[in-house]
């Protein structure tokens, strides 16, 4: 059997640590049970959780010892410091062979191991900027669900941890078995795109003397060419305007924003892709969903389903 341990803390939210439960620790009818899943904290006792109760945790770190999966199912406030002790049981548990798993914030608590420096990870969208910046030999991948290099792997916000407990499930005893666990969770075995596709489009950037704004509202027709032409630059000028305010070139910038405004429609108007494209500037459905899955890891169809507004 292969031993799945979770390192909890108080305060415990409940979902990370729920999404691990439910994957590796919960028998189902027909369902072969591969893994052992138990709970260690670092002082053995009650657990205060997010949920207002306290959680009994017998375990205490010597758990880890003998773990084959390690996960930290989260870790607030994420500016917690790791406390010396966990820290060398969990380097002890990875230098004996052990996988460390993250949900969503407990990648905080791994990079304070120094195991995920100078390799990927990512968590939550809304941390993904505060994770670079107190990790700087990090580096983070906020676009995608999960990142695994096989002894290490993170996951992005707590509805992820799924995904990535369904992925190890996946290579620990393949693909018809993962969707089996997930069909009995009424959960799709693999979910498609990446987690860029919830984050809330950013607001248009006031810059460049109003002529972000002017742009914005001329999507349809305009051109780079436009855009010099209104500042009254060459060019060459206005790319070098946009390096040094933006940090990107206008045409990236210009296919950007007219990606951001098609999501808008697609969350809250009824009008057909082909429309939306002519309305954004991307002349044909074709190339919508070309750039759309590019920038967004899925298609106009599959993102107008999942995000859009209720009347």
């Amino acid at each position: 059997m292969h031993r799945v341990v979770a390192l909890v803390r108080p305060v415990q939210s409940t979902f990370e640590l729920g999404c691990a439960a439910e994957v590796f620790g919960t028998p189902r009818d027909g369902v072969p049970g591969y893994y052992e899943f138990e709970v260690c904290a670092e002082t053995p006792g009650p657990v205060p959780t997010t949920a207002g109760y306290a959680m009994a945790v017998p375990r205490g770190l010597a758990a880890l010892d003998t773990a084959d999966t390690v996960i930290i199912p989260g870790w607030a406030p994420v500016e917690a410091p790791l406390p010396p002790r966990v820290r060398r049981a969990l380097l002890r548990a990875h230098a004996r062979g052990a996988r460390l798993v993250t949900i969503c914030s407990g990648v905080f608590a791994l990079a304070r191991t120094g195991l995920l420096d100078g390799r990927s990870a990512t968590t939550h969208w809304g941390r993904a900027e505060q994770l670079r910046r107190e990790f700087p030999r990090v580096r983070v991948e906020p676009d995608v669900l999960y990142v695994d290099h096989g002894d290490v792997a993170t996951s992005a916000g707590a509805g992820a941890g799924i995904d990535l407990c369904l992925h190890l499930v996946r290579k620990d005893h393949g693909a018809a078995h993962a969707a089996l666990v997930a069909r009995h969770m009424v959960m799709p075995p693999h979910r498609e795109g990446g987690q860029v596709q919830f984050a809330p489009p950013p607001p248009p950037p006031d810059a460049l003397d109003g002529l972000l704004g002017w742009a914005g509202e001329r999507l349809g027709t305009l051109s780079v060419a436009d855009l010099a032409a209104h500042a009254g630059v060459s060019s060459r000028t206005l790319a070098r305007r946009f390096a040094a305010q933006l940090g990107t070139s206008p045409g990236a910038w210009l296919l950007a924003r007219r990606v951001t405004e098609a999501r808008v429609l697609l969350e809250d108007t009824d009008l057909p892709v082909e429309a939306i494209a002519a309305r954004v500037g991307l002349t044909s459905a074709v190339n919508l969903r070309r750039r759309f899955r590019a920038q967004v890891g899925t298609t106009p169809g599959a993102y107008r389903r999942a995000f859009r507004t209720p009347e």
